[in-house]
């Protein structure tokens, strides 16, 4: 990504003059603040969000949405169709449905309308794993799953980075992305502000979050000055 720049409007712009390079065949991690524009960004390179400056390369040519599997944070159904007939709408013959769903535990054959929060989420995943694409773009993929769907999805995520996958993930929990990353990069009002491998991770997350911590602790000793003692 070079000089990528995404406005909300003409005045206020989400991503600003980023340059961001990713090394190709391993997992990225994407932290930072609500309203940092991580999804703003993500939106970007899949091709839902139009950028106002700024390319996006792959293999040295401009990114082909085709070559992107993309998990977004909401999710829409079709909910009066089984699961199943869900993941039939992507074409991928080589696909087990069976031994993949043997992970996931999900009832293929229940309309998705019956599905809770979580059975949903792990059904989208599913349908991007199914597409089998060389970038993997996964926003808050472990958000709404039970702790041993995690350690699950975890352990697909490595083993894809074997193959040769390139996956870039979102998440708030810096411990996800620690165990899980081998490049984490702090976003901060639209500009990347930390890049580091994982030598690094212990540095770099005392010194990005002790500064928010620090700013946090002044707000909120503001704040409590004006509630009174029982």
């Amino acid at each position: 990504m070079k000089n990528l720049t995404v406005s909300y409007t003409k005045s206020v712009k989400i991503i600003d003059n980023l340059n961001l390079s990713l090394a190709e065949g391993v997992i990225h991690g994407i932290v930072g603040l609500n309203g940092a524009g991580k999804t703003t960004l993500l939106n970007t390179i899949y091709g839902l969000k139009k950028q106002d400056d700024g390319s996006i390369t792959f293999k040295g040519k401009k990114l082909n949405k085709q070559e992107i599997s993309y998990l977004v944070t909401e999710n829409f159904f079709y909910s009066n169709i089984t699961a199943r007939e869900y993941l039939s709408l992507f074409q991928n013959k080589d696909f087990d449905l069976e031994k993949w769903n043997a992970l996931f535990g999900l009832p293929l054959d229940k309309i998705i309308d019956g599905y809770s929060t979580g059975m949903k989420k792990k059904l989208v995943i599913l349908g991007v794993f199914k597409q089998d694409k060389p970038i993997l773009i996964l926003d808050e993929p472990f958000n709404g799953l039970d702790i041993e769907t995690v350690r699950i999805l975890r352990s697909i995520l490595l083993k894809l980075k074997e193959k040769g996958k390139t996956i870039i993930v979102t998440s708030h929990i810096m411990e996800t992305l620690t165990n899980l990353c081998d490049y984490i990069h702090y976003l901060d009002k639209g500009k990347i502000g930390n890049s580091c491998g994982k030598e690094e991770f212990g540095k770099f997350e005392q010194e990005i979050f002790s500064k928010i911590a620090l700013k946090n602790e002044v707000v909120i000793n503001e704040v409590v000055k004006g509630i009174s003692n029982l």
